[in-house]
């Protein structure tokens, strides 16, 4: 059995196994002053699916998901009102994750890929829960023994040319007492520069990220646009990272 760190590769659709696939359209709260499909949009056609996929597989509702990565890759970004079907896999399990594959192709001809580690979670507790039964016997034959682990990757500034501050709203805040992992790419929107937004974006999430804390922002630029949230109290608590296509 293979191991993998998670949300980096971009896996081809599985050889058997487990596939949903769900079609909705890009609405005017999904992008840009330019009409393109923006970042957080992207996360939430993913969180979307991901749920619907849950849902339809009928896994056990005592337990929840929660984002710990995400990859993003734009080859053409979705336009508004074009048509896309969301397709989303499992590529791997690990003790209390899995990784999860989607793609996003428009009727327009967008194409979005995207991985992304998700952490199963207690609903009663929002701990860490060791991925249950239903979930292996739903998604291993997709996964096909492909192991993952939870480490991170992106390396956050420590220092910036620039230090904003961003606070996330009441209405970003989910069940678990936290910022919605779709409301948090909206600091990567604000403060880094997507141009025509094809390219590679990554979010990975270090801790919670609370409501009522304005969180500074440590930009740096090199081969990569790199972005960290900073707590009040100094921890990281986000870090993003965008690679514009060349």
């Amino acid at each position: 059995m293979s191991t993998a760190a998670p949300a980096i590769e971009l896996l081809p659709h599985p050889a058997g196994g487990r596939t949903f696939t769900m079609t909705t359209k890009v609405r005017l709260g999904d992008v840009d002053g330019n009409g393109r499909l923006r970042l957080d949009g992207t996360a939430r056609f993913l969180q979307d699916a991901a749920t619907d996929d849950a849902s339809d597989a009928g896994l056990d509702r005592r337990f929840g998901w929660l984002v710990r990565r995400t990859k993003v890759v734009t080859a053409r970004p979705a336009s508004l009102g074009e048509v896309v079907e969301v397709t989303t896999w499992c590529t791997g399990i690990g003790r209390a994750w899995a990784e999860r594959r989607s793609q996003i192709v428009g009727d327009r001809g967008a194409l979005v890929d995207a991985v992304a580690l998700w952490v199963q979670v207690d609903v009663a507790t929002g701990r860490p829960a060791r991925v249950a039964e239903d979930f292996s016997a739903a998604y291993a034959e997709a996964a096909a023994g492909r192991s993952v682990s939870a480490r991170l990757s992106i390396d956050p500034p420590t220092s910036s040319d620039r230090s904003p501050l961003w606070s996330p709203r009441r209405t970003d805040i989910d069940p678990f007492g936290h910022v919605n992992n779709a409301a948090t790419w909206s600091f990567v929107e604000e403060y880094v520069d997507l141009g025509e937004r094809r390219g590679t974006a990554e979010l990975e999430y270090l801790a919670p990220i609370r409501h009522g804390e304005a969180h500074g922002v440590l930009i740096r630029r090199d081969e990569f646009v790199t972005a960290a949230l900073v707590a009040e109290s100094g921890g990281v608590v986000a870090a993003a990272r965008w690679s514009p296509a060349s």
